[in-house]
Parts: C-alpha cells; structure tokens; sequence
C-alpha cells in the first residue's frame, strides 16, 4: 500500500507550486486581515446609541478622537455620527470584500490553470504502459477534478485560517481591556475546539480518499461506455452498463454520507461546545453589570467582541476538517505527478535532425511488467530505403516490435540502432519526428480536415496540406465535402467513413515527409476499391523511405524488400528480395 503523504509535506510542495503568486496571496491575506479591525469597529455604533444617545454616558476618548466638534454636544448630533459611522464602516467592509474576491478568482483560477497544464504535460510523458494499466479516466479526473485542491487549500483554507487567527488574537486582546475575565471565560472552549478537530481530521480524510476513489471509478466507467457505444449498442446491453455505474455511483454516495455524518457531527459538537461557552459568558457578564463593573454599553460590546472570538474559532476548527477532501485531491493529483516515465531522456541526449534510416535490431528482448516475454532476442537489419513487411498471428508481437522503435516503449534486452547509434542516445522527441506512422484505426481530432493532416508538421501552408492530399488520393473526396477542407472530422474521425480516415492519415504522413514510415495494417478495415486507392497512395509515400509495414493480406507485402513472420516470440525470415537477408537471424 502507496504510504501516506503527510499534510505538512503536502503543504510544502503546495508552497512552491505557488510561488507564481506568492505577491498575490499576500495582497488577499492583508485584505483578509483588514477584516478584524473593521470587524472591531462594527459593534462601536452601537455602543455610542446605547450609552451616549440613549444613555448619559460621555463619549469615550478614542470615539471623541474621531467625531467632529460640533457633533459631540448634542445627542442628535451624536446619533448622525453614529449612523454614519455604520455607514463608513459598511462600505469599508464592502470595498474589501470586493477587492478580495476579484483578487481571490484571479490567483486561485490561475494557480490551477498553472497546475492543470503541468499534470496534462506529465500525463503525456508517461509511458504507455502507465496509461495501459492505470486508463485514461484516472488521469483525466486528477487533471480535472484534483487540481483545484490546490486553489481550495491556499486560497480558501490557509489564507482564511490565517485571518482567522489574526481576528482572534485581535478580539482577544480588545475584550481583555474591557474584561479579562470574561475574556479568559470565552476562551476557555478553544483547547476543546483543537481537540475535536485534531480527533475527526484524520477520520475525514480516510473517508474523503474512499470517496475519490469511488468517483474516479464511476467517471471510468461512463468515459469508457461512451468511447465503446457502438459495442454496448450493438450487444443490447445498455441496461448492464446502466447498472454498473448506478452500483458505483451508490458506493460512492454512501461514502459521501459517511462524510456528512462525520462532519455533521463535527460541526454540532463545535457549535454546541460554542453555544455553551457564549451562555457562561453571558451569565457572568450581566453579573459584571449588576456589581458595577461594566456599563450596559460596555456589556454588549464585550458580547460582540465575544461573538467575534467565537466565529474565528469556530471558522478555524471548521475549516480544519474541511480541508481534509481537499488535502486528498492535492495528495492524488501529487502522486500523478510523482510517477516517472518508464521510457526517459538522457541528460545529454543527441539532437537528430534527418535520420537516413539504417535500422537494426540487435538481440533484443521485451515483456510488459515484468511478464512472459513477448519477443526473445531478436535481430533484424534494415538499410535505409528498405521496405520490411511483417507478419504474424494476433498478439505475436508485431505492433510491439514497432513500438519499440519508435520508443513507446524501451526494450528490456539488447539494443535498437538508427543510423549506427542505439535510439536511447537520442533526444526522445528528435527520434520520434523520424517517423511517419499510419495505424490500423487512424484517430483524427475533433478539427478540420486541414488541421488534422497538419497535425505532424504544424504551420504548413494550405497549398502544402493540399499537395499532400492529393498524394494520398484524398483531395477528391475532401473536396466533394460542403466544407471541404474546413470539415470537422468528429470525435475520433468518426464522420468519416474508414478509408477516409485513413487517407487522411496517409496525407498527414506525406505532409511530415519522415525518413522511416510505419504502416500498422492500413488496409485491413476497407474494401478491395478502397484497398487499391490506399496502396498505390502507400507506393508513392514508401519512395526512398525506409519502411515497416504489418499486415494480414500478403498481397499487401507484395512490393517489400523483406518479408518477415512473428511466430510465438519468434522472428523467423519469409522471403528476401535482393540480397538482403543477411541482417536478418531467424531464432
């Protein structure tokens, strides 16, 4: 079991992820505790209608410090100044909370921008065997739903906790000047407030992690549903799904309940330990009142700079438990960005502009996790300008013998050489911009037609993207479009039928001009007219380029160089055409 991050370790990395915003934070934490002075002054309005407009009391020293001279002598001028001081004091507050909230929406919408966009470039340094394992979904929730963790704790949970304390110290030491004792009384429930939040936090934040756990399932579930319709549709089993996501979905709200029972009966201990303390203080302050020792003015005063202890205590021991859920996103979202690619760079890795696209592999061995092996030392020699057919039975591992030269993956033994030099030497992207790769289900994006054939060489000029659709022999149908080339694809390219796509997918390889293509059967899923188009586009692309190409059909291998067969971790040699079977060692 992954240990426990601690909340001071969380914090700390929190420090640093905001340090962007630190001036910021600042600003908002002074706004914040401009709150207690103003809060101070709050009840003073009061206390002048009680004790010199209605009473007979002389105007205290501080008050007679701020009021005008001709206000002072005249209880009706005493009540103008007093009205109007609630006034001023009303807009103060107003003008600060304002000012915080644009302050608090701008640094906390931004420290989450900043953090989201750092998790999603992670995500995609990952290997692909994390996201094998782990699925899109758990990504895609920390990324979305995590993240703020990071607004809710610095900007709603520190910042406020900090104001919280700077107005307690503030009431404390106001209400002491009028009345220590009755000061001391109030405080006296704080001790059993720190308690209660001490006991229940770690409680919450178990729970909160079974909650997250839960959401991050169900969100699995429907984002796998719908990636799958067609599948769910086809089988009839809408209702099996419905009641997969409804089971999870119900876990996940009883852990939820969990929650709200613990915190609610969290925050009726606070408030009843509260209540409790507010009616001690009471019964001893009209005591006070009865012997003399305080004034009815006086005495609501201190009630109120009590009510004020008590709402920072209570915001503080409150906000402690509250922090929890937030604390466990931070806490999941951090451990996403703690995970390391199993395929890396090194320090000083070699740029690599043009490849010429000598290929080799030298005994090399690969399993995923540590499994049964998928390919056992295998060794293949491919100049460049050669075109290699494969082929094998489903799960042999032809894909993956390609994945490894592309390195979606590192192999586990042995070595994979690219013009004389093992590809791990290189910078990852470098290496990866050599290939122009065509799959057996090409994926476009939800853009234009333009834009997707693009999509390997960002920038080209439409008459450029133009060209390379014609190459592929795509240019006809693109243009009988409404659009034309405007045309959204669709989520996935799912407008298009599958020979578009993968003419498309064809135009974007002509477009990025690579040295070494990658053909992962690209005919398999299209008519036999459709089959013809895409391999006389397929001819003209392999010209002069070194390239791999899978597929079923034989006939589809017809014009390759070397022709291979991938047979239960074996590779074993075909047929060679001229001469250049030599590099290549059956096992």
């Amino acid at each position: 079991m992954t240990q426990r991050m601690t909340i001071l370790y969380i914090l700390r990395r929190m420090a640093k992820e905001v340090r962007p915003y630190w001036p910021h934070l600042m600003a908002i934490l002074l706004l914040n505790l401009l709150a207690a002075p103003i809060a101070l002054l709050a009840p003073v309005p009061l206390k002048i209608v009680i004790d010199n407009v209605a009473g007979s009391q002389s105007l205290p020293w501080y008050l007679a410090a701020l009021a005008p001279e001709a206000l002072q002598h005249s209880r009706q001028g005493l009540l103008v100044f007093a009205v109007g001081f609630l006034v001023v004091i009303a807009l103060l507050s107003q003008l600060r909370a304002l000012a915080g909230w644009v302050l608090e929406t701008y640094a906390g919408e931004g420290m989450v921008l900043d953090f989201r966009t750092k998790l999603f470039a992670h995500v995609q340094r990952l290997s692909l065997s994390y996201h094998d394992s782990k699925g899109a979904a758990d990504s895609t929730f920390r990324i979305q739903y995590e993240a703020p963790a990071l607004q809710y704790v610095m900007v709603n949970g520190i910042i406020p906790l900090a104001a919280a304390l700077s107005t307690l110290v503030g009431m404390i030491w106001v209400t002491s000047l009028l009345d220590a004792q009755l000061a001391f009384i109030a405080l006296a429930v704080s001790p059993v407030l720190f308690l209660l939040s001490y006991r229940v936090g770690d409680r919450l934040r178990e729970r909160w992690e079974s909650v997250r756990s839960r959401e991050t399932t169900a969100n699995s579930i429907v984002q796998e549903v719908l990636s799958s319709l067609r599948v769910v549709k086809a089988f009839g089993q809408e209702e099996h799904e419905r009641g997969r996501f409804y089971q999870e979905s119900a876990r996940r709200m009883r852990a939820l309940v969990k929650v709200a029972f613990l915190q609610g009966g969290f925050d009726l201990s606070v408030d009843i330990t509260i209540a409790l303390g507010t009616a001690l203080t009471l019964y001893i302050g009209v005591l006070h009142v009865q012997r003399g020792m305080l004034t009815l003015g006086d005495l609501v005063l201190v009630v109120a700079y009590i009510a004020q202890i008590y709402s920072p205590l209570q915001a503080i021991s409150k906000k402690l438990a509250d922090l929890q859920g937030s604390l466990v996103g931070a806490e999941r979202a951090y451990r996403l960005l703690d995970q390391t690619p199993d395929v890396a760079e090194k320090i000083h890795a070699r740029p690599l502009l043009r490849a010429a696209g000598d290929v080799r592999f030298e005994n090399v061995c690969f399993s995923y996790g540590g499994s049964q092996s998928v390919l056992e030392n295998v060794s293949l020699d491919a100049p460049a300008g050669t075109r290699v057919g494969i082929q094998g039975s489903t799960g042999a591992g032809k894909t993956t013998l390609l994945s490894l030269l592309t390195r979606f993956y590192d192999v586990c033994g042995g070595r994979i050489l690219l013009d004389g030099v093992d590809i791990r030497d290189y910078k990852l992207a470098d290496l990866r911009n050599q290939f122009g790769i065509v799959l057996q289900d090409s994926v476009l994006f939800s853009t234009s037609l333009a834009e997707n054939i693009a999509y390997g060489r960002r920038g080209a000029s439409m008459e450029e993207i133009i060209a390379a659709a014609k190459l592929a022999n795509a240019h006809d149908f693109i243009s009988n479009l409404p659009e034309g080339y405007e045309t959204l694809a669709g989520e996935r390219g799912m407008r298009l039928s599958g020979g578009e796509r993968q003419r498309i997918a064809l135009a974007r390889a002509f477009l990025k001009d690579a040295p070494i293509l990658i053909l992962d059967e690209p005919t398999s899923s299209v008519d036999v007219k459709t089959e013809s188009s895409i391999i006389d586009a397929m001819d003209r692309l392999m010209q002069g380029r070194t390239t791999f190409m899978i597929a079923h059909r034989l006939s589809t291998l017809d014009s390759c160089d070397l022709r291979l067969e991938i047979t239960c971790n074996t590779l074993c040699t075909l047929q060679t055409v001229g001469g250049i079977s030599q590099g290549v060692h059956a096992l």
